[in-house]
């Protein structure tokens, strides 16, 4: 990148968006992370990956975890957090919200704050948001991926998807 803030600005904005569409209490969804840290490894910066959120009915902690992920966004810790919840996803099934704010202060994190978010529910526009999303476009299980305008599933199988994500990442990084 140039010391051009315009510059800077313009290979952003061109830079290939991975979403990706998930449950924090969906084992398929921690599994993912894998991928997700080899894609990292792999392109850097050159790749933006943007976690949204599609709380499966299923999972009873699923819409309290989008809403505490939110909310560790908003102190500074999103992905760490997203990470460290994802971990604990049975811990997560079997004990429910007292979770979230474990993994808050185990992070640093002001666990009063995510108390407080989760009763006033700060972060439900933003989740609502995501999920209604994800219904319009398809998506009705997790992980689910959207790069370059395709839709990749890896609700039922994930075996593939990290080989399809970079093929398309890099036709879109080799584009003019």
């Amino acid at each position: 990148m140039s010391d051009s803030p315009i510059t800077d600005r313009v290979d952003l904005a061109v830079r290939p968006v991975l979403d990706l569409w998930c449950d924090l209490q969906c084992p398929d969804c921690r599994t993912a992370l894998t991928d997700l840290h080899a894609l990292r490894e792999r392109y850097g910066d050159r790749l933006e990956i943007r976690p949204r959120h599609f709380p499966l009915e299923k999972n009873k902690h699923a819409y309290a975890a989008a809403q505490a992920a939110e909310e560790a966004a908003d102190q500074g810790k999103g992905w760490e957090y997203t990470e460290a919840l994802l971990a604990r996803v049975e811990d997560l099934s079997r004990r429910g919200e007292p979770v979230l704010l474990e993994v808050a202060r185990e992070l640093g994190l002001d666990p009063d704050e995510f108390d407080t978010a989760l009763i006033d529910g700060r972060h439900l526009l933003v989740v609502d948001a995501d999920q209604a999303e994800g219904k319009a476009i398809g998506v009705t299980g997790t992980p689910t991926y959207v790069i370059g305008g395709e839709r990749l599933d890896g609700g039922k199988s994930q075996e593939g998807l990290r080989a399809r994500i970079e093929e398309i990442a890099d036709r879109l990084l080799a584009a003019p």
